[in-house]
């Protein structure tokens, strides 16, 4: 009963961070990266901070250490994930995020070797091809866009297996509160170097937007997230938590008017089946999977 709640509770992740890249273009409108990412993460380490108030005290050196590890992760993969929504398309940056799935398990194999199947590198060249179909110019080059999603992607792929990692030797509070703590600090320092410190012109549409970011989609996201992955192993949920590009692009076609086109569709199928390829070629019965 607990892994399918932690399922569910998969699920609705995907649904609010489908609705993220939304509220990240709007908020985008009149608001810097750097700003973003602080506000977001300063409004969930805050919330978090509330959630471990009583754990707080008796923090340990270990769990800042992981705490910050997973906080730098998460650090990379949205501050590279919001520049790179500057120059690239929301459903586009959705889609491309999504490539982190058939990452998850090289990381494993680079840091703990464990073995990568042959199935794993197939749905690995085939993620890349449909990066490229969504990517790829005329002329054969990638977009500066396109390419700071995808190293985002390796962000967030890193984030998803130290979350696995360290979810179930770490008290969820605790790790929780560090990593977005990290986060925060990392993007005030982002802030600082990018001379964008004071908030003026802030349309009320951009505040609205993060609220949702740092209330909802971070505070909330990331809770049910370590929650749920103390019951769904890893590839599990990364398999999973890929649906967001498909809410991404769902969500930037009905509330950004985004044209539907034969090549988004042709690369989101092509990646989309990547990421099956690679659930079923690493997936295994006992608890050793990534």
């Amino acid at each position: 009963m607990k892994k399918i709640l932690g399922i569910l509770g998969l699920v609705t992740v995907t649904i609010i961070w489908g609705g993220g890249f939304v509220a990240s273009d709007i908020a985008l409108q009149t608001l810097a990266p750097f700003q973003i990412m602080f506000l977001r993460f300063l409004i969930g380490a805050f919330c978090m901070g509330m959630l471990a108030r009583k754990e707080i005290k008796t923090i340990t050196k270990d769990e800042i250490l992981c705490g910050f590890l997973l906080g730098s992760a998460l650090f990379s993969g949205f501050a590279l994930q919001i520049v790179g929504l500057q120059y690239t398309t929301a459903s586009k940056n959705a889609f491309l995020t999504a490539t982190n799935v058939v990452m998850v398990p090289f990381i494993a194999f680079l840091l703990e070797r464990k073995k990568v199947e042959l199935k794993s590198v197939a749905g690995a060249i085939l993620a890349l091809t449909g990066a490229g179909i969504l990517s790829l110019q005329s002329g054969f080059s990638i977009g500066l866009g396109d390419s700071l999603t995808l190293g985002c992607a390796i962000g967030f792929a890193f984030q998803i297996y130290l979350t696995g990692k360290y979810v179930h030797r770490i008290r969820p509070a605790i790790l929780n509160f560090m990593q977005m703590l990290s986060a925060c600090i990392l993007s005030f320092i982002g802030l600082l170097f990018s001379g964008r410190i004071v908030f003026e012109g802030v349309s009320s549409s951009g505040w609205l937007a993060m609220l949702y970011l740092g209330v909802v989609s971070t505070t909330v996201c990331y809770f049910l997230q370590t929650w749920a992955q103390k019951y769904v192993d890893e590839t599990k949920s990364a398999i999973i938590l890929s649906l967001e590009a498909v809410f991404g692009t769902v969500f930037s076609v009905i509330l950004l008017q985004e044209e539907v086109t034969s090549r988004m569709i042709l690369g989101s199928v092509t990646i989309l089946l990547a990421v099956m390829i690679s659930e079923v070629s690493f997936k295994k019965k006992d608890s050793s999977s990534v």
